[in-house]
């Protein structure tokens, strides 16, 4: 038989979102390979910078490439989903990682030159994210909606969450704090469920009117998280003031980590329950 010819994409290239997807690449590139050059001492926050600008140059340099053969078509996915959802998700990571790492290792001037190249990193994702993003209207993908891209800023704030609260011994015995772990767990698995479903197009074949059924789960998330946010606060910080030697790892500035972005979390789920309404309701 003949061999399969490739039809190379070329237009993916030259179209605004190609440019800044070069941007991406050389940024993030240049990020990890100024930072590596440097001798700045690893602790697991440098690491995970590390892991953020080197994932998201590899997951680029794959999407333009399957842009660029065509092999996006093929794939058993939605693929302006998956384009939305990892934007939104690098935009975020490398945005953690830009106030992360200058904040950790600020003695070293090359940290400097890093972190800048990370920020203009960060700007070229969200970028990204703006151009890509559904206009009212528009029917395509949904995780290029507003409520979509939330999905992906819940998840993250959540998985943010999780490494802060990582001492499970501190939470034996008292059940606010256990009510809180459940609640910040239970509507990660949810969101991130939605979000592996709508990328692996397979909410459509769920036997109940979707929409609906979103805005019936932000209206119990927003609920859930009204109550962690009172109750966390209150558990973390009643009869608990602050150690006069408190150093970044301390757990009392976890838990005031915790407080900010379950805060943060509970004004997404909030944001996400009047646009998912709006669309549901009004139209």
């Amino acid at each position: 038989g003949t061999m399969p010819v490739i039809q190379l994409n070329t237009r993916s290239l030259i179209a605004p979102v190609g440019i800044v997807r070069f941007f991406e690449i050389f940024l993030s590139c240049t990020a990890f390979s100024l930072v590596a050059a440097s001798s700045v001492p690893r602790d697991s926050y440098g690491a995970w910078c590390m892991f953020t600008w080197c994932f998201c140059f590899a997951v680029s340099v794959l999407i333009v490439v399957l842009e660029l053969v065509g092999l996006c078509e093929k794939l058993p996915l939605s693929w302006d989903d998956f384009t939305s959802a990892f934007s939104m998700l690098a935009a975020l990571m490398i945005f953690t990682s830009s106030i992360m790492y200058p904040s950790t290792t600020f003695e070293n001037p090359c940290s400097g030159s890093g972190s800048a190249m990370s920020c203009l990193c960060f700007i070229a994702y969200a970028v990204e994210v703006g151009l890509t993003r559904a206009r009212p209207g528009d029917v395509s993908s949904f995780l290029a909606t507003i409520p979509g891209l939330l999905k992906v800023f819940e998840a993250y704030v959540a998985c943010l969450i999780f490494s802060l609260v990582s001492y499970p011994g501190t939470y034996s015995g008292k059940p606010g704090l256990q009510w809180c772990l459940a609640v910040y767990s239970i509507c990660f698995i949810v969101t991130l469920l939605i979000i592996i479903l709508t990328v692996g197009r397979c909410l459509t074949y769920i036997p109940f009117p979707l929409e609906k059924a979103l805005v019936g789960y932000n209206a119990v998330a927003v609920l859930m998280y009204l109550t962690a946010a009172v109750v966390w606060p209150i558990y973390s910080f009643r009869n608990n003031p602050r150690p006069d030697s408190c150093g970044s790892n301390c757990p009392w500035n976890r838990q005031l980590g915790v407080t900010f972005l379950t805060f943060f979390n509970l004004i997404a789920y909030v944001v996400d329950l009047v646009y998912s309404s709006r669309m549901v309701f009004v139209t």
